[in-house]
């Protein structure tokens, strides 16, 4: 059940009637029953695994509270640990290692048989897995009481807005929220529409038109035409932006229409200047809890620059193969953690110019461009298809680079014209430094952005119910 269909948008006229006449006890009742309504309609045999890591943490959890003996505190947070991610590692990237278990062995001369499991990767499972983590967690570090209402923390779960493709909630943040009455205001309600609405306008309009763009470029497997594949790296930045910020503030703006606030995932990622500013605007739930749960307990920045370049490598390259089993991935955390590393290396002797006026101002743009750039460097890791294709579209743009062709001329203008109102939004929230800038204008210019979003949503709109890229994983 996709948010872009008319099934969903079925579902939740019913699921938000029910919930305006209950009270808060049967509001979680009904929203727990909704959600899993929601998440079996993918596929209903998947819904046992959500369960399993639910119960596995409702008792972690009590266990780790109640116990006194630090030994026995860490042995239930290490059983909730590995029992989640047996879960995850096997569903996700059992066949991935089988396989290449067996080239390797094939390169020393062994024939071998290797079982190998049609798994079908359950939608989400990296989003409710580390959100269901956080709790026993939070539990171990004393920074949240766990609940004895199961039910509850079974909706913290898997609370259908950010169920499948986040934002990566934190228990602290969201149980409460859960355990206690909402109040739905006027003003939550303005903003939780504008943000549907505008997370509507991200996916139908923005990312699935730019899609026929990148997928032209990255399905071909032919000779690569430079200009082209430049082009398609380009398109697929704001695609993927789109795709992935739109589901976000939908599934934020649905949660506000019901009283409650899910943490914000997207802040303007493409005006930063340096990688470090980016994984602070960029997926930033999932950010945040590989720094806090992971980075962090590794040691951080504490202990010297060996060991901070260490943490930092491990952090990301976990964070890529978070994202998928493939070499891909791989490399593109192993890439996010060098242009990490090495923007710690050369910030402390990158000249600082003391300019002001249009000079600073020329000079923030160039950096902007230039980490653009950087970041599509990386998009074109993520998204090939292979590493052998990445490199043959590497080298078509580095060092064999074709001339434009009226292709690449009307791949301009069709990447300008999806997205030129995205980036005029985001440089006004930016300016605002708030999501929800554009609620403070006055109506009279509010109503024609307004007007059209609807206009371009119509009249351009992908209304085919395509799949959001990062259900994948």
């Amino acid at each position: 059940m996709l948010f872009n269909s008319l099934q969903f948008i079925a579902f939740f006229i019913i699921v938000y009637s029910l919930y305006l006449i209950l009270n808060h006890r049967w509001q979680n009742y009904m929203l727990l029953v909704a959600s899993y309504i929601f998440y079996g309609s993918w596929n209903w045999k998947f819904l046992f695994l959500i369960l399993i890591s639910t119960i596995l943490d409702y008792i972690c959890g009590l266990k780790i509270y109640q116990e006194t003996d630090q030994k026995r505190k860490k042995l239930y947070l290490l059983l909730s640990i590995a029992g989640n991610l047996t879960i995850l590692g096997f569903f996700k990237y059992f066949n991935f290692f089988v396989h290449d278990l067996q080239l390797l062995l094939h390169q020393f001369g062994f024939s071998t048989h290797p079982v190998v499991l049609h798994i079908i990767l359950p939608v989400g499972i990296s989003f409710y897995t580390f959100q269901t983590m956080s709790y026993t967690i939070d539990v171990y570090r004393g920074e949240l009481v766990p609940t004895r209402r199961f039910f509850d923390l079974a909706l913290f779960v898997a609370f259908f807005p950010q169920l499948v493709a986040g934002p990566i909630e934190r228990a602290k943040h969201l149980l409460p929220q859960i355990l206690h009455p909402r109040l739905i205001t006027r003003e939550k309600v303005t903003q939780g529409l504008w943000l549907i609405y505008w997370g509507f306008f991200l996916k139908i309009f923005v990312a699935d038109n730019l899609a026929r763009i990148v997928d032209r470029v990255f399905l071909d497997t032919g000779s690569f035409n430079g200009a082209e594949v430049l082009l398609g790296l380009y398109a697929f930045a704001f695609q993927i932006l789109g795709d992935f910020a739109g589901y976000s503030s939908i599934a934020i703006g649905l949660a506000r229409l019901m009283g409650i606030d899910i943490m914000t995932n997207f802040l303007f990622p493409y005006f930063v200047t340096n990688p470090r500013k980016f994984w602070m605007n960029w997926h930033i739930s999932l950010s945040t809890w590989l720094r806090d749960y992971l980075y962090i307990p590794l040691g951080g920045n504490r202990r010297g620059n060996l060991i901070t370049y260490r943490n930092l490598f491990i952090t990301m390259l976990l964070g890529g193969l978070w994202h998928g089993a493939a070499w891909t991935f791989v490399f593109w955390g192993i890439y996010q953690a060098l242009i990490l590393i090495i923007y710690r290396l050369v910030s402390p002797v990158f000249p600082r110019f003391h300019w002001d006026g249009i000079l600073l101002r020329i000079w923030i743009f160039i950096k902007i461009i230039f980490f653009f750039h950087v970041i599509c460097a990386g998009w074109l890791i993520f998204r090939a298809q292979s590493l052998e294709q990445m490199y043959k579209m590497a080298g078509s743009v580095l060092v064999n680079f074709s001339p434009a062709t009226p292709t690449s001329y009307y791949y301009v203008c069709q990447i300008i014209f999806y997205t030129w109102l995205l980036l005029a939004v985001q440089i006004f929230q930016k300016r605002g430094k708030d999501v929800l800038s554009i609620q403070a204008i006055p109506v009279f210019l509010r109503l024609p952005l307004l007007l059209i979003i609807y206009y371009a949503l119509m009249m351009w709109g992908e209304f085919g119910a395509n799949e959001f890229i990062y259900f994948q994983f």
